[in-house]
């Protein structure tokens, strides 16, 4: 069984940071991709940044400059640091994550739970 729990959402007023954080737990051999996507209300999911394990990192151009995704691999935990927070970055982020669990052949991909952010003054 694998876990992705996240944390750190909140209210920020337009011009604001957060950070939200995701550690994955469970009969985890090796975490590889690690990456935070989006939801608004009425829209598509869609992804905002992703980690390969090596460091390699895909930005969403509506974030580039403004948000940073980042990893601690010894505790399988991403991180997303997002600065100069716009209302249109409203949303629930989810954590995604593919893993290889022990005594497991190849790699599955898993989902947090969502947390909200919303901005708004």
């Amino acid at each position: 069984q694998v876990q992705l729990v996240e944390s750190g959402g909140g209210l920020v007023q337009p011009g604001g940071s957060l950070r939200l954080s995701c550690a994955a737990s469970g009969s985890i051999f090796r975490v590889y991709a690690m990456g935070w996507y989006r939801q608004a209300p009425g829209k598509q999911r869609e992804l905002v940044a992703d980690s390969t394990r090596g460091g390699t990192t895909t930005y969403a151009d509506s974030v580039k400059d403004r948000f940073t995704i980042s990893r601690d691999n010894a505790k399988n935990t991403v991180y997303l640091h997002m600065n100069s927070l716009k209302p249109e970055d409203t949303a629930v982020y989810y954590c995604n994550a593919g893993l290889t669990m022990v005594g497991a052949v190849g790699t599955r991909y898993y989902w947090g739970q969502g947390t909200q952010v919303t901005v708004s003054s």
